[in-house]
């Protein structure tokens, strides 16, 4: 059984960092891309980052400079370093385990979901 766990999230202010983590278990983590994905109140998931089974990265182009997706096969995880956060960028984080290797920014393209982490940055 799939099972995807986000935790590190939080309330922080403007400027400040969070490292959110997820831990996968139920398949074959190291031959599957990885993404991460965010739901604010009254808006559409976005998607956020992935990170393909061998490491390489995707970002949404508005956050690739302040954000960070990396992951650790042996150990099943991976993460989100998020830098100088702004409160835009208050929202639920979901983890999500792809149907490949291959990075998408596609939610159809992930078939196993986490239960979110809240983030929330005050101004």
């Amino acid at each position: 059984q799939v099972q995807l766990v986000e935790s590190g999230g939080g309330l922080v202010q403007a400027g400040d960092s969070l490292r959110l983590s997820c831990a996968a278990s139920g398949f074959n983590f190291d031959i599957t891309a990885m993404g991460w994905f965010r739901q604010a109140p009254g808006k559409e998931r976005e998607f956020v980052a992935a990170v393909n089974w061998m490491g390489g990265t995707y970002y949404r182009s508005s956050l690739k400079d302040r954000f960070t997706a990396s992951r650790d096969n042996t150990k099943s995880t991976v993460w989100l370093q998020m830098n100088r956060l702004k409160p835009e960028d208050t929202a639920v984080y979901y983890c999500a385990a792809g149907s490949s290797r291959f990075n998408s920014d596609n939610a159809g393209s992930y078939g196993s979901w986490g239960q979110g982490t809240q983030v929330t940055v005050s101004s």
